[in-house]
């Protein structure tokens, strides 16, 4: 019988079965192990101290070697791991009775009660692409001064925070998150919590403070871009932009009723479907209005013809983090934005334009996504940025504006 292990030396043991015939030994030299997960001493440089990680895997090794943890072990963690995630997902996105996502109302509108004051400050974060929607109209506008911004982070708990960043962008032209500049509070929670009354709802951006009131002015991102684009006129740089035109207002509203719920909404109802039934119903909403409106935007340089619009906008901030995010993350695999010409051509033209790329943080937006949903990616390991989303690829040659003109009052369709 011969007797080996990674731990003996090179001598071996050979006993003869038969007691008629002699038996030869050689001593058997046993290193002594040191720990359970390394083979040989650690040398004066390694840490005296056994990392989780490394005491873990030692304690794997030991209990089922190379081999695959036990089918016991596998089923059981699933099984904890599923049931957390289930727990998770219920407070980051709620969802019905089928795993749809539904997205949580705004609790403060602009439609109705808008602010008697112009003393206004804009809170965002730049992950979200919602608060992305009010930081380019504000720019395009002219607005910069008229409404100041705080731009928070997301904290590791999903909350929007202040911090000093002590690590600013090389570009000093690209926004990063910073201090509350208007109340010097850590958190936005607690910007909201200083209004009358107080608050104990998600506190969401982008969010419109009214300063002389000390009242959330509106919390709904829509009512906040049709107030830059018409209600600050008088204090806007560039008054005559409108991009809500009356003749076009039925067009916009007509393309807003098919992207939000399908493209703005819908790639979050896919990464954050609950059931294989109700990711499968909004992939097939989201990639059906996609190429509906890549072939749209094969003969019409905007969605409503020759003229920049909110709905243009609207669309931007989700085309924007397509490939950057939402294909990954956000299981939105079918296809890629590269691979839609028009789209991805009429994404930048968009970009193009100085006041929109001013407002794009890319890596924030990852930061944003990767390592803050920790449901959707528990390792918070960031993947590396698709090459088409880099600012070099994004400033190609579009040639969109020799898009012929095109008749607004073409209706528009979608299966």
């Amino acid at each position: 019988m011969i007797c080996t292990s990674s731990h003996l030396s090179s001598q071996l043991l050979i006993i003869s079965p038969h007691k008629t015939k002699p038996t030869i030994h050689y001593k058997c030299h046993v290193r002594p192990r040191m720990s359970l997960d390394q083979q040989r001493a650690p040398s004066s440089s390694s840490s005296t101290s056994t990392s989780p990680t490394r005491l873990l895997t030692a304690v794997t090794k030991l209990l089922w070697g190379p081999s695959l943890p036990p089918g016991l072990l596998v089923s059981t963690v699933r099984t904890s791991w599923n049931a957390a995630w289930q727990l998770m997902m219920s407070q980051l996105a709620p969802s019905d009775s089928s795993g749809s996502y539904t997205r949580p109302a705004s609790k403060f509108f602009l439609r109705n009660n808008p602010p008697s004051t112009a003393n206004l400050h804009l809170y965002v974060g730049l992950p979200c692409p919602w608060a992305h929607r009010t930081l380019i109209v504000r720019a395009l506008k002219g607005l910069e001064d008229a409404v100041p911004v705080s731009i928070a982070g997301p904290g590791q708990d999903g909350s929007w925070e202040f911090t000093n960043n002590r690590n600013p962008s090389r570009d000093k032209d690209i926004p990063v998150p910073g201090l509350d500049n208007e109340n010097g509070c850590k958190n936005l929670k607690e910007v909201y919590k200083l209004r009358k009354g107080g608050y104990s709802g998600r506190a969401t951006v982008p969010m419109l403070w009214d300063v002389d009131n000390k009242d959330v002015a509106c919390n709904e991102s829509y009512d906040i871009i049709q107030f830059f684009n018409s209600g600050l006129n008088r204090s806007a740089r560039n008054p005559d932009l409108d991009l809500a035109p009356v003749e076009l207002k039925g067009k916009i509203e007509e393309w807003n009723k098919i992207i939000y719920p399908n493209v703005n909404n819908g790639v979050y109802r896919c990464g954050f479907a609950q059931s294989q039934e109700a990711y499968d119903t909004a992939v097939n909403d989201l990639f059906s209005t996609l190429d509906m409106i890549d072939d749209h935007l094969g003969g019409s340089r905007y969605l409503c013809g020759d003229t920049l619009t909110l709905a243009d906008v609207c669309l931007f901030t989700t085309l924007i983090r397509f490939d950057l995010v939402y294909n990954v993350l956000f299981k939105c695999t079918k296809k890629k934005l590269l691979e839609y010409p028009n789209l991805h051509g009429y994404t930048r033209e968009i970009y193009q334009i100085p006041e929109v790329a001013a407002t794009c943080n890319f890596t924030a937006t990852m930061d944003g996504y990767y390592k803050i949903l920790f449901p959707l990616n528990p390792g918070i390991i960031r993947p590396v940025m698709p090459s088409g989303c880099e600012h070099e690829v994004l400033l190609r040659p579009h040639n969109r504006e020799s898009l012929p003109s095109v008749d607004r009052n073409t209706p528009v369709y979608v299966s």
